[in-house]
């Protein structure tokens, strides 16, 4: 049920990165229209389920150094990439390295500002959210078999359910619940604070466009967004999308694709 990485379609290279606690089908929703366009990758990041360990350190830079180690095993010296929550940031921090012909990143996370503590309510977050799904995973096929508990299951990532297939929810709660290093990613970012999320944006020089939610319930807009929109990437192409919830490409995949799509050019 859970695999290390998709491939499929042809074209110019894109790279897809789910969130945390995620894997790749957080993507399911909007892989047959970029598949048209390219050749699509998307890797489960490390310490989460299907994917590669992480030994020692569980940082989000050692979480970014797997990426780029199974960006290279792929054979994609460069690509396009779009990544979401955590994806997002990876996917910047992967441009800053110099691996990214374009970016499109919704809902990174890191861009809280100096001294807004509000990341440690989204880290309390996900402890609640993972001490319940580990709770509620034997249980469930039975959430996902009637819209209220789709909408229930999904109410933090999507503002939207009725689309979303039975089958991808329950994966979603099974992969959370079975996310090996997240308790000891939580505990590492709130020991390192927002440093934990440093981002070198001088030497990002491929275009960015950061896409958001205004009805995002993780990373609350626009202040999530801090850091982003005043130090690191202000002239990026910045796109608002009201109504949407944390997740874009599971909310609304439609208009999610299309946001990658007519950025990354070929």
């Amino acid at each position: 049920m859970f695999t290390p990485a998709h491939r499929g379609g042809s074209g110019p290279p894109l790279v897809l990165l789910h969130g945390f606690t995620g894997t790749w089908r957080a993507w399911e929703l909007v892989l047959e229209p970029l598949e048209r366009a390219h050749d699509v990758w998307a890797p489960t990041l490390p310490g989460h389920a299907g994917g590669p360990p992480l030994h020692g350190d569980v940082s989000a830079s050692a979480v970014l150094d797997g990426v780029e180690r199974a960006m290279d095993a792929a054979g994609l010296a460069t690509a396009h990439i779009a990544g979401n929550s955590l994806g997002g940031h990876l996917a910047l921090g992967l441009a800053a390295r110099g691996r990214a012909r374009s970016v499109v990143a919704l809902a990174p996370a890191g861009g809280w500002a100096p001294g807004d503590a509000s990341y440690r309510e989204t880290m309390g977050h996900f402890t609640t959210m993972l001490a319940q799904l580990r709770t509620l995973a034997p249980h469930a096929d039975a959430i996902a078999a009637t819209a209220e508990g789709r909408r229930r299951a999904t109410t933090f990532i999507a503002e939207r359910s009725e689309h979303i297939p039975a089958g991808l929810v329950v994966h979603q709660i099974l992969g959370a619940a079975r996310c090996v290093a997240a308790d000891a990613m939580i505990a590492t970012a709130l020991r390192d604070g927002i440093e934990a999320w440093a981002l070198d944006a001088q030497r990002i020089a491929c275009p960015v466009r950061i896409v958001w939610g205004t009805e995002d319930r993780l990373l609350p807009w626009p202040s999530a967004a801090a850091r982003y929109r005043r130090d690191w990437l202000p002239h990026a192409d910045w796109v608002e999308l009201d109504g949407v919830g944390h997740c874009p490409q599971i909310d609304v995949p439609l208009e999610a694709a299309q946001l990658i799509l007519g950025f990354a050019a070929p």
